[in-house]
């Protein structure tokens, strides 16, 4: 069986899933198969495996810095908000159920065996398990049957780092007060902290440190530095979503910051082009007359395209599109441009909604979740869009409901996938949209989109380089690997991991 290491944190936001994603490069580099796990994640960004499986978008990063193929095994179980106390919940890939919190919470002993099942097929094939914690393990208000911190922990045999931020402020209060707030078998489990984020001298915190590990009696690590890395992170706490790519570019690319906005890591790739800026819009106020406009996926379309309508979001997008400018929809925000949508079945909120229309075509739910990989091909479009033609993406689908295209739309692509040849998505006049998340993750239809707007512009398209964004997410994976290696004392965590 595989020997573990734990990465938990002060609070969500710590840094515990970069600092698995890091840990886990670095011991692939040091000749180790190593994989990553996280028996519970709550995210909105999620990924359809090769087999057709669902899991948290988190752990494929993980996964990639690891260099091995995303599993689901790597995240039993992934609950999906679909609103305030109700979450979609995952087991090994595959939809169980929506469930209350407190029914969860009150059920998920039930899903220990699929935890114990995962981890120790993932055990059984490599020489090194990073688990990643959720939240704080000092949520007393929910250490009594945990899965997912602590018992996850006792459940591997896994000892302990935890990681608490610095940036925000309190990391010392947050460091001692997590541990104090511990079963004193839970306390022995933690073999050494990090502090994580600092900007500055860190000789400047040696006091601090010194004093921490005489409270506690437990080592400090390391302090690491704040990272400016393009490496996907959690949806709910992204930074990206309220950046603007770092000021004025000459495209303006103004992506509509959802309530319920999932998979937002389908547009990291557009800001790595400097002829294009990026910028998260949730108000009216904000969103200005931008080159291109996008709605993303959602986990409750009719309820985000209300909140659309009520903000005056959607007459704004509507007036961009009347004057020509590009407007995408993506899965949800697909869905969103129809004429209408209908529920019979109660799978989001119900009932009918009226559209935005501005694509033909109607959408209707159903509880059926289509899951799959997939290679695409723009089709011959006619009119404003026809510069798209023929551009190769690929990605995946992951969505509850089927559209049909009506007279005066025409269809975006041709996909390949594992159930053959299908037509995906539809385009009419300057607005288009698909069912694939990934969209942009090729290059291609960045490329494309951005040459085709610099033009109009009277600007140079031949300066929008080709970016190889996989040889550029392993650069960032090896970035993240080797700050760690200069922060932390990795002789120190290689003792704790062969201590067991």
């Amino acid at each position: 069986m595989a020997k573990a290491l734990m990465i938990q944190g002060t609070a969500s936001g710590a840094g515990k899933s970069l600092t698995v994603a890091g840990l886990c490069r670095l011991f692939r580099r040091d000749g180790f198969s190593v994989a990553p796990f996280k028996s519970q994640n709550m995210a909105l960004n999620s990924f359809i495996t090769r087999d057709g499986l669902e899991m948290g978008r988190a752990q494929v990063v993980q996964a990639e810095a690891a260099g091995v193929e995303p599993d689901v095994m790597m995240n039993p179980i992934l609950l999906k908000p679909t609103g305030d106390s109700v979450s979609q919940v995952i087991v090994n890939g595959e939809v169980v159920a929506n469930m209350p919190a407190a029914e969860y919470y009150r059920r998920k002993l039930e899903f220990l065996p699929a935890i114990k099942a995962a981890y120790a097929d993932l055990a059984s094939r490599h020489d090194i398990i990073v688990i990643e914690g959720a939240g704080s393990p000092a949520e007393i208000n929910l250490a009594e049957n945990d899965i997912v911190n602590m018992g996850m922990a006792a459940l591997a045999g896994a000892p302990v780092l935890l990681v608490g931020d610095i940036d925000r402020g309190g990391v010392f209060a947050s460091l001692y007060g997590t541990i104090a707030l511990l079963a004193k078998e839970d306390q022995a489990r933690i073999r050494g902290t990090i502090i994580n984020k600092f900007r500055g001298d860190p000789a400047i915190l040696q006091p601090g440190l010194d004093m921490l590990r005489d409270l506690t009696g437990i080592p400090v690590l390391g302090v690491v530095p704040h990272l400016r890395l393009d490496i996907d992170d959690e949806d709910s706490i992204s930074d990206r979503l309220g950046c603007n790519n770092g000021g004025y570019k000459p495209i303006d690319c103004a992506i509509i910051r959802l309530p319920r906005l999932s998979n937002y890591t389908d547009f990291a790739a557009l800001e790595r082009y400097p002829a294009i800026g990026v910028r998260y819009v949730d108000h009216v106020r904000r969103l200005g007359q931008p080159d291109i406009c996008i709605i993303p996926g959602s986990k409750n379309t009719m309820a985000d395209l209300n909140w659309l309508r009520q903000n005056g979001l959607e007459t704004a997008i509507k007036r961009l599109a009347a004057a020509g400018r590009i407007v995408v929809g993506v899965c949800g925000g697909y869905q969103m441009l129809g004429r209408d949508l209908a529920d019979p079945d109660g799978v989001e909120s119900g009932g009918t909604m009226r559209g935005m229309e501005l694509l033909p075509l109607s959408t209707t739910f159903a509880s059926g979740k289509v899951r799959t990989r997939v290679q695409g091909r723009v089709e011959t479009l006619s009119g404003p869009l026809a510069f798209l033609a023929g551009v190769e993406f690929e990605g995946y689908e992951i969505h509850m409901g089927k559209t049909i295209r009506h007279s005066g739309a025409e269809t975006f692509a041709m996909l390949t996938g594992p159930s053959g040849r299908t037509d995906d998505g539809a385009a009419a006049g300057t607005v288009f949209g698909s069912y694939v998340h990934g969209l942009f993750d090729s290059g291609g239809l960045a490329e494309r989109l951005a040459a085709h707007l610099l033009a109009e512009k009277g600007l140079d398209p031949g300066s929008v380089a080709t970016i190889d964004h996989a040889a550029h997410k392993e650069g960032e994976y090896d970035k993240l690997a080797d700050a760690l290696r200069d922060a932390l004392d990795m002789k120190a965590i290689y003792e704790i991991l062969n201590a067991r």
